[in-house]
């Protein structure tokens, strides 16, 4: 008996007589809007790198099937001519960005209806490629990437699925937690670039230079706590709080992909639930941004994605380390491109009927496979600036071939997306 279409498929036959189907029959638009996404595609920079371009302009529902196909077999790790390497993830995610790069209908297909759905079923199937015993061949191609100073940092385990190896412990004592009795001190919730800082958040918080806006009360599903974050008004037009700090964390695909708590306190709310879409970054190459991941990028679309949310109670102190009130933290998870997971611990889970005690640096959650960020909410003048100390970390020399796979292309240009997401 057929799945309903509205079922995720079961495997890759399944899903591609389904997009098939779609065409033939114009599913709730599917034929309009791919056939309209496709006629209005933008081309890629022209100095785009080869294993990156991908034409999409005028192509047929085939191209689409053969490069889900191709994308899949890849994943699979039995491809001998596409290797399943560390950075390649990253180069069919951007192919395939491609269809809506700086394209409104490019847009729509992706987030939207039929195509959403053809991308949620997608990802699930990846998902399942991963959970499953066979993805353990991509488990020694991984760790011969990483090379043994990096996996020095993990656990060794006899890892059932790639899954299991890709939310990889960290050995104890690899990531101290920095002042752990001193509470005024936040730490990195990830392994992670630090990309991006925003102050004076208001509900669409244009910044004029780096072109950024971020909907908060939307980040955080209309939370009450939402509040707390952005600039509010009373009831005569005054202001009554003044808008919080936001900063940005990315985590790269062959980093650590568990979260944590960034200070001490106590988790009032929580959701590890809130649909969104999967793809539809409108300039994903900009993300990788000449080694300055996610400078200049414009993060609107972030409050699309599926994502959750942890909002932590924390006392504040003064310069003499006597407590100066009390005030919240917020830390938002956001699957991206081939990631529908966010995953908290159970007793991070929501609904919190009782606050949950959370220590700076205790685990939150994890990403399966895929692209992922967090991003770090405060309230007004408690955040004014990272600060580190003599000594401290602040980057890495990277090997050329990482950096020339992760991070940087001459072809990334700063975002012109000013428009909206609708034709």
């Amino acid at each position: 008996m057929p799945q309903a279409d509205d079922a995720f498929s079961t495997d890759l036959n399944e899903f591609l007589a389904k997009i098939k189907r779609w065409y033939a029959t114009d599913h709730e638009g599917f034929k309009t809007m791919y056939d309209a996404a496709v006629e209005n595609v933008v081309p890629y920079p022209a100095n785009t790198p080869p294993n990156v371009q991908c034409d999409w302009k005028k192509k047929d529902i085939d191209f689409l099937c053969n490069f889900f196909t191709e994308w899949h077999k890849w994943q699979s790790g039995t491809d001998p001519e596409h290797y399943a390497g560390v950075n390649n993830g990253l180069d069919y995610i951007e192919k395939f960005s491609w269809i809506n790069y700086e394209n409104d209908y490019g847009m729509v297909f992706v987030t939207c209806g039929p195509g959403l759905k053809m991308t949620a079923d997608f990802t699930n199937l990846q998902g399942m490629q991963m959970d499953a015993p066979e993805s353990k061949i991509l488990i020694e191609r991984w760790i011969e990437d990483l090379g043994p100073k990096r996996m020095a940092d993990y656990k060794i385990e006899k890892w059932k699925n790639f899954n299991e190896f890709f939310i990889r412990e960290i050995v104890p004592g690899k990531r101290p937690i920095d002042a752990k009795d001193d509470d005024s001190v936040v730490t990195a919730p990830a392994d992670c670039v630090i990309n991006m800082i925003v102050d004076e958040l208001t509900d669409t918080t244009p910044i004029p230079v780096k072109t950024v806006t971020m909907n908060v009360r939307q980040l955080l599903n209309d939370s009450e706590y939402a509040d707390r974050f952005v600039y509010t008004e009373d009831a005569h037009g005054q202001k009554k709080r003044a808008g919080g700090t936001a900063v940005s964390c990315i985590l790269m695909p062959d980093t650590y992909h568990r979260y944590h708590a960034p200070v001490t306190g106590e988790v009032v709310e929580a959701r590890d639930d809130i649909g969104g879409v999967y793809y539809g970054m409108r300039d994903f190459p900009e993300l990788l941004n000449k080694g300055n991941v996610g400078y200049g990028y414009d993060y609107e679309m972030f409050d699309h994605f599926r994502r959750g949310y942890v909002i932590i109670k924390t006392k504040y102190l003064d310069a003499m380390g006597k407590p100066d009130g009390e005030g919240y933290v917020g830390l938002v998870p956001v699957g991206l491109n081939s990631i529908a997971s966010v995953n908290f611990l159970k007793k991070f889970k929501g609904p919190i009927i009782n606050p949950v005690p959370v220590k700076k640096g205790e685990e939150i959650g994890n990403f399966k496979y895929g692209g992922s960020l967090n991003i770090l909410l405060f309230e007004h003048g408690r955040f004014p600036a990272l600060q580190l100390l003599q000594g401290q970390r602040i980057g890495v020399l990277q090997q050329l071939q990482r950096t020339e796979g992760l991070f940087t292309g001459s072809y990334h240009t700063q975002s012109r997306r000013l428009r909206s997401l609708t034709p």
